[in-house]
């Protein structure tokens, strides 16, 4: 396996803009999972039915190259991922696996977020809000680090 340099900015997965009654409410739909070193959270490839917020514990976010992979990302506590599969409706675009011994994670159901969305319209602005902090964080790195390659 090669190993990218993580760049800070890229732990900045948080959903900042929900409020304290929109985690809550949130809470009502996580089941939390735990995963042990080592083990995969999320496949890439695997059909997206969840998004996950870690709790507790540190992930790697990888993608397949051949017979190898690169780490794209580290996530922490209050970290997402499941969201680009989430939004797509589609396959996970990276691996996700847990980094030390125990690694808790909430998840939660697409088909029950996108139900709370309906319910709590206000939710669901501040969460795609939120949403798109976040992405548009890891696309200005993306870029940065790409440009960073062709101009060597």
């Amino acid at each position: 396996m090669t190993t990218a340099k993580t760049p800070a900015s890229l732990a900045s997965n948080r959903l900042q803009f929900l409020t304290p009654n929109d985690w809550t409410l949130l809470g009502t739909k996580a089941k939390r999972l735990t995963f042990n070193l080592g083990e995969v959270i999320i496949s890439e490839g695997s059909v997206g039915d969840a998004l996950y917020i870690i709790r507790r514990g540190s992930a790697s976010v990888e993608l397949a190259s051949g017979k190898s992979s690169s780490k794209i990302a580290d996530l922490g506590a209050d970290d997402i991922c499941g969201d680009m599969a989430f939004l797509e409706r589609g396959t996970s675009t990276a691996t996700v696996i847990a980094k030390v011994d125990l690694v808790e994670v909430d998840a939660i159901q697409a088909s029950d977020l996108r139900e709370l969305f309906e319910s709590f319209p206000d939710l669901a602005s501040r969460f795609y809000k939120s949403l798109a902090v976040v992405l548009a964080r890891r696309l200005r790195e993306t870029s940065r680090e790409l440009a960073s390659a062709l101009y060597r």
